[in-house]
């Protein structure tokens, strides 16, 4: 037994790896992301050749999509999302089990695009939160493809288990949903724009 101050050298073997358990557990979620895909409009074909042969997802871990949300961590919205739809994502998400990420792909899932009307959703991160922005219309999948390896780093940076990121009371609590949606008929002045502001 060693007394204080003193420190025991232990030959440990070459094959043996000592690591802390929070940066080991953050390798092995950043290394198996199982992706959830939204894909709604022109972006989701460049996210299904990002999942082709060509670009090879399989070197990041991230090649399984499933559509099951509750066997994914990562949610890729990709394309516009129109106020109908937008309930649907917010159930998927909330389905999804913590930790998970979410990756806005195109300028539609970011910001609206060029449809800057009252029936499409002018950013998804008013609603759920995200995690990376890959812009463009439509991005390339090589854009993806560095949205998920900067993911990664964040991932082992932040982590999940000591990390502050999923404590923050912002990403805990339900951002503002759509509670119900008009049907025709019954409301005759009513707005999109009305929702935004509960």
């Amino acid at each position: 037994m060693a007394e204080r101050g003193i420190s025991v050298a232990i030959e440990l073997p070459e094959n043996v790896v000592v690591s802390k358990l929070d940066e080991l557990a953050n390798w092995c979620r950043k290394n198996s992301l199982w992706p959830m895909p939204f894909a709604t409009a022109c972006c989701g074909i460049e996210l299904m050749a990002t999942g082709a042969s060509r670009h090879d997802l399989a070197r990041f871990g991230a090649e399984v999509f499933r559509f099951s949300p509750r066997q994914c961590d990562l949610m890729i919205v990709a394309g516009r999302v129109v106020m109908k739809m937008l309930p649907v994502l917010q159930r998927i998400w909330q389905q999804m089990h913590e930790p998970k990420w979410c990756i806005s792909m195109g300028a539609c899932a970011s910001t609206g695009g060029v449809f800057d009307t009252y029936c499409v959703v002018q950013g998804i991160d008013r609603f759920i939160p995200v995690d990376m922005y890959v812009p463009g219309c439509p991005p390339r999948p090589e854009q993806l493809i560095q949205a998920i390896i900067d993911l990664q780093d964040k991932i082992q940076r932040e982590g999940t288990i000591m990390g502050d990121e999923f404590n923050l009371p912002g990403r805990q609590q339900a951002k503002r949903a759509l509670v119900e949606l008009p049907v025709l008929g019954q409301a005759s002045e009513f707005r999109a724009a009305d929702l935004l502001h509960r």
